[in-house]
């Protein structure tokens, strides 16, 4: 294995280059959206002829040219509208010679309201009565539009013509971005909505004008592909011009007016498609059919990529001799059933439906039809045009199911019950060079595929198709980048399967895409790796990587810019390098102009001429040795070639904070008076993420005398009305207030009012701000008296004007102050109210303050009660947390102290949360439980569950209940309920540990192995369940009690058992169930 050297510098690639005189520095390189070509804002006026466009610019033009308002419903980073938004901005005119306006709404519930009150309004300016209305939208807002739709339909007698175009697209938690055609389908059926699709960028156009005229006879929805086809960039040789737009769409308007008044809007649509191929010289149809003339078997399909892909494999099976078609729906509201059986050969016997279904468990569920499929079965079962009517059958898939056209291939011909054909070469494709591109979206390089391809765009001779998908859940932020050229037209709206060259921007990709999996035979492979080392060759490049460039004759590049190390500190020029890398691999004899226009973007220190230089240096061949075939990799992952679609835009990493001030009571005021203008929700507790209520102290009493050391207390709240319900073994979670007088003492020694109004982060989420008093703030949203981490230290030190605390604060952050630090944290016990005391030069002002200290976080407690026995009430026991600091001020834990203190009657602000402390599915189960201290509460409400099943006459396991304490006078925690159950029958036994009640240490574990026998019944004959709750530190002990009872009963019945293994088993089954802290 060896490196060998690409050229040197004085290689063809530098004798190509010409340097412009002078050096320009390099404006950066920016890319405003997806569904824009290259990424570039287009001008209204230059969308003409030959151009490089994208389907959904495409939209925009006709929806901007030919309508008076434009409603828009596009989320953010889907950018439906982003070029209309620039053109009414500049002033641009629509063809009826005024801006057209846009209106960016937002997607809820009643979102059409807006357009159907401007429409039906009655000061709507009756001249424009003719001028379409104009909706631009994706699938996933349909839902929310369905009301306005329909009202629009039952009223379109005296409305404008109305036309939405739909850009197919909802986002899924499993598949991400998917293109869904299921709603719009649906929706058009329901309220008799015109529907036409269209396939690719170049239809886009024509069809958008189509469903804009179409919309003169009733209200339409003109679909495409969201997700792909509508933004890739690709070259459309006839755009029409705004003047030819204009042209076509008056004289047609005109044909439209002398319709046959007698047909039906079937009737009508045809007609209409009939003037409108004839102006244009096209040949569109409400069903095309392609395929054998004599085919047996057809598809139906409806969608873009669908579409495209049937006009593609359906007849290339066919010229292999296939007996196979397809019909493609353009039309498919209103369905014209004459026109589809008329595009079907007399010949077919078996009509497969290609339908589109919501998700993997609708395809497997066969009550489950797709929409598409029902139409076709009831217009094939009412036709006469068979002796002996052809089979219908539903080849269902779901809307997240990418298809390629291998995968298409193979959905057909298994359709057909004949050999799957697992692989197709499309001959459109054999003429064109695929190349991909991975890389991460924080890269230097992250646009050097939109770079190449406009590069390449400039040689009028070539054909350019670039698409992009994005996958932010990978790595931060994964994008792969397809890239196509050829001298004849492209239309490949799927990835690219076989490429000829393939670059990987980042290293850490290899163990997440199988990247070489794409690269076809004879193929090219560029890695980026930097600092490489041939040593490393094994450790750096995947063993199915390595033996794929052997087997498949794979050249392989590596790309180290480490090689020259000025190229690693410039971000433009380490770009440049991995553009020239490409472009050196996959098109070494392009032309010596294209590489001058590089030269023009990119002549910035260091030069193209010096990066060609560098080249050399950094862009080598790696000879793939012999040895490689016998690659084994000992468990390989299987990787996807493919992204999962989640995103159209890089990952946002950098989360900006909202902006926090000191405000006054007018300004809350404005906020509560008019509500919807400042987006005010008064709810309880709105920042919460969790659900919360209000409930209200019933007792509170002391457990403990008032001599002992210890305050352990129960207290127990009223639920009244608030709706709380809470399980067996559940947390309460406490919404605790901060100490009064604490907060006070800081307001005064800080020098803040009160009585100020601030904008604060919620506790749980810092998205949503809260506007409420200093004082509040305090008390309940920020953690003052908490305890402060390096970040505060460091952070503070940016605001102290003394430089002696400067420097301590900025030292406390760094590595040499990590010891006092940790004494500072966990023997001084230091609150951030205390640092600030410390350092008086360090005084942030409030809205600092907030940002620097953390939010207040509910503290969850074990419940003690079961509601099934206190339906309105719930009950905890807990232990004050106090401590005596190195200062001798006595500390309280804050939420400990909150509740202890607690008169009967106070509001308590609780949540409830989940537990993984169950009881047995089975009533007659037994318990085994181990609980010290407070670790007691969940157990109660458990015995109480059980004594309530006991009194209804249902049979319970039994009950071995072991606690552990100090002193059985001070800390017999709930023992009379203990002892009133023991003798009840409900507890079968009652194993108490007090520690110190004797000279020799007795724990609950001791307790356990004095019961063995029991034990061994309970848990592991009668099938028990184990629970232990508290502390951490008995639970080795604890575990092995019970490993010694497994062993015991195992070696009791001539058994041979692993303890250890059973204890693993029994915790996967839920029956050793561990809560503690």
């Amino acid at each position: 294995m060896q490196l060998k050297q690409v050229e040197s510098s004085g290689g063809a690639l530098a004798d190509q280059v010409t340097m412009p005189e002078t050096k320009t520095i390099r404006a950066e390189f920016t890319k405003q959206s997806s569904t824009l070509p290259f990424g570039q804002p287009v001008p209204f006026a230059s969308i003409s002829g030959p151009t490089y466009v994208t389907g959904q610019l495409l939209v925009q033009q006709i929806a901007y040219a030919l309508s008076d308002k434009i409603f828009s419903y596009s989320p953010e980073t889907f950018d439906l509208d982003v070029a209309v938004k620039d053109w009414a901005e500049k002033g641009e005119k629509n063809i009826h010679g005024y801006s057209t306006a846009v209106l960016p709404l937002q997607t809820r519930s009643g979102a059409g309201a807006f357009a159907l009150g401007y429409i039906f309004s009655k000061d709507f300016d009756l001249s424009k009565r003719h001028v379409p209305q104009t909706l631009l939208a994706p699938s996933l807002s349909l839902r929310n539009l369905r009301s306005a739709l329909d009202q629009l339909s039952l009223l379109y007698g005296v409305a404008s013509p109305f036309v939405a175009h739909v850009a197919a697209t909802d986002y899924t938690s499993d598949a991400g971005l998917v293109a869904e055609y299921g709603t719009v389908l649906q929706l058009s059926e329901e309220l008799g909505l015109g529907l036409v699709s269209s396939g690719s960028a170049y239809e886009a156009q024509h069809i958008s004008l189509f469903a804009t005229l179409m919309a003169k006879i009733l209200p339409t929805i003109h679909v495409y592909d969201g997700v792909r086809t509508s933004r890739e960039t690709l070259r459309v040789i006839d755009v029409l011009s705004q003047v030819g737009i204009s042209e076509i769409f008056k004289k047609i308007s005109s044909a439209a007016e002398t319709l046959n008044k007698r047909l039906d809007d079937a009737g009508k649509v045809l007609e209409l498609l009939q003037a409108f191929n004839d102006e244009l010289g096209t040949d569109y149809d409400a069903f095309e059919y392609v395929g054998d003339a004599s085919a047996e078997t057809v598809y139906v399909v409806f969608g873009s990529v669908e579409a495209q892909l049937a006009k593609q494999v359906v007849p290339k099976l066919a010229a292999d001799g296939m007996k196979v078609g397809a019909v493609v729906v353009r039309i498919y509201r209103p369905f014209i059933e004459e026109a589809f059986i008329k595009a079907l050969p007399a010949s077919v016997r078996h009509i497969a439906v290609l339908g589109q279904v919501t998700n993997e468990s609708a395809v497997s569920d066969a009550s489950v039809q797709s929409i598409l499929y029902s139409d076709v079965l009831t217009t094939v079962s009412f036709s006469s045009k068979w002796d002996s009517l052809p089979a219908v059958t539903d080849v269902k898939y779901a809307a997240s199911h990418a298809f390629t056209p291998s995968s298409f291939a193979a959905a057909i011909t298994q359709a057909t019950g004949k050999s799957t054909v697992s692989r197709v070469q499309l001959p459109q494709l054999d003429s064109a060079q695929q190349y991909i591109f991975w890389d991460t979206d924080a890269s230097v390089a992250l646009f050097a595929p939109t770079v190449v391809g406009e590069l390449l765009s400039r040689d009028s001779t070539t054909n350019v198709y670039l698409n992009e998908s994005h996958d932010n859940l990978v790595q931060g932020g994964v994008v792969r980048s397809d890239l196509r050229t050829s001298k004849k037209t492209i239309d490949a709206p799927y990835a690219a399967e076989e490429a000829d060259v393939v670059l990987v921007g980042e290293e850490k990709l290899l163990k997440e895409v199988a990247v070489s999996k794409s690269v076809k035979d004879n193929g090219k492979l560029i890695l980026k790796l930097p600092n490489f080392k041939e040593e490393e060759v094994e450790k750096r490049i995947p063993a199915t990587v390595r033996g794929d460039a052997q087997a498949r004759n794979i050249s392989l590049y590596i790309l180290d810019s480490a090689s020259s190390p000025a190229f690693e500190n410039d971000s433009n020029a380490a770009r440049l390098l991995v553009e020239l890398a490409f472009l050196k691999v996959a098109t070494p004899d392009i032309k010596p102009e294209l590489l001058e226009r590089l030269a023009v973007l990119e002549a910035n220190p260091p030069t193209l001429e010096e990066c060609v230089d560098a080249l050399g240096k950094c862009l080598k061949q790696l000879e793939v040795p012999d040895s490689w075939a016998e690659t084994v990799d000992e468990a390989p992952k299987a990787l996807p070639q493919v992204l999962q679609t989640n995103s159209f835009a890089t990952f946002e990493k950098q989360e900006i904070e909202p902006e926090l001030q000191l405000s006054s009571w007018e300004s809350a005021a404005k906020g509560l008076v008019f509500k919807e203008a400042y987006a005010t929700d008064i709810t309880l507790r709105p920042d919460l993420t969790v659900k919360t209520y209000t409930i209200h102290v019933k007792e509170n009493r002391r457990l403990t005398p008032m001599t002992y050391d210890r305050n352990i207390f129960h207290i127990e709240f009223d639920l009244g009305d608030s709706g709380l319900t809470y399980k067996i073994g559940e947390a309460l979670g406490i919404h605790a207030d901060n100490d009064a007088d604490l907060v006070r003492e800081f307001i005064e020694s800080y020098g803040l009012n009160a009585d100020d109004l601030a904008q604060v982060p919620s506790r749980d989420d810092v998205n949503i701000l809260e506007t409420r008093t200093v004082y509040q703030s305090l008390m309940q949203n920020i953690d003052i008296f908490g305890k402060p981490p390096k970040r505060f230290y460091e952070t503070l030190a940016e605001f102290a004007t003394d430089e002696l605390e400067k420097k301590k604060l900025a030292s406390l952050g760094t590595p040499e102050g990590a010891e006092e630090f940790k004494r500072r944290t966990e023997v001084d016990t230091v609150t951030f109210a205390d640092v600030l005391e410390e350092f008086k030069s360090a005084r942030p002002g409030f809205p600092d303050l907030v940002r620097l200290v953390g939010p207040l976080k509910r503290r969850e407690y074990s419940i003690a009660s079961a509601q099934a026995v206190t339906p309105n009430a719930v009950a905890l026991m807990i232990v004050v947390v106090d401590w005596v600091d190195t200062k001798g001020r006595t500390r309280y834990g804050q939420a400990t102290r909150y509740l202890s203190r607690l008169p009967v009657g106070t509001a308590v602000t609780a949540s409830v949360k989940p537990s993984v402390m169950k009881l047995p599915t089975r009533d007659d189960a037994p318990l085994i439980m181990a609980g010290l201290g407070t670790g007691l509460a969940p157990f109660r409400a458990f015995v109480q569950y059980r004594a309530m099943q006991k009194a209804q006459g249902k049979d319970i396991g039994a009950i071995l209940l072991y606690l552990g304490s100090r002193h059985q006078r001070e800390e017999y925690l709930y023992g009379e309920e203990w002892e009133a159950y023991l003798d009840a029958g409900v507890i079968t036994l009652l194993g108490a540990a007090f520690s110190r009640d004797q000279p020799q240490k007795i724990y609950i574990q001791d307790r356990m192995r004095q019961t063995m026998s029991e034990i061994i019944k309970a848990y592991i004959e009668e099938e028990g369940s184990f629970y232990l709750c508290g502390p951490t530190w008995p639970v080795p002990d604890v575990t092995d009690v019970l490993k010694e009872a497994i062993a015991n009963e195992a070696k009791m019945s001539g058994k041979k058992v692993d303890a250890t293994k059973e204890i693993d088993r029994l915790k996967e089954d839920g029956r050793y169930v561990l809560e503690v802290y």
